[in-house]
């Protein structure tokens, strides 16, 4: 399976959308509750890109199967060298190393842009992210708990952490 990681472009949205929109409905990956409109995602990605954060997709056939991006953990000046990632892929297409892919290309460039820190935040029920980022080297840090409300339960955060050297 050939996989192609590149920059986001505008056509790429309503990909993006639909991941997302997934996510929100289905899981706690996101603790968002209300799906989102095409013009919500663009500005939050054309956000992302024009403050110099990448936002990049992974592309199966020419069809986009994931994407990832990061962005401010903090907004104050001294957190200026972390920040704060997502990686997600559609769900007809877990397992096959797309993330494995995403998150490498995020912190090759976030080495290239000198950042310090990467900053994963984690619903606590899903161990499996949690496995996939301490395969890059990822640790927790620590955990939140009861920080979100979704699908009628409390859910625990766990903030895992990357120091880059």
């Amino acid at each position: 399976m050939e996989i192609q990681i590149r920059p986001y472009q505008t056509e790429d949205t309503q990909a993006i959308l639909d991941i997302i929109n997934h996510n929100i409905l289905h899981s706690t990956a996101l603790y968002d509750y209300n799906i989102r409109s095409y013009e919500q995602q663009k500005t939050i990605l054309e956000d992302k890109v024009n403050k110099n954060f990448p936002v990049i997709v992974a592309e199966y056939n020419n069809q986009v199967v994931g994407f990832g991006m990061y962005s401010e953990f903090r907004f104050r000046e001294a957190y200026k060298f972390t920040v704060e990632h997502s990686v997600y892929v559609n769900e007809n297409f877990h397992g096959k190393g797309i993330g494995k892919l995403l998150l490498q290309e995020l912190i090759s460039l976030a080495r290239k842009q000198k950042l310090h820190t990467m900053i994963a935040v984690i619903d606590a029920e899903n161990q499996s992210s949690v496995e996939f980022h301490e395969k890059f080297g990822f640790k927790t840090v620590g955990i939140i708990k009861e920080s979100g409300f979704k699908f009628d339960r409390w859910l625990d955060s766990v903030f895992m952490q990357l120091i880059l050297e």
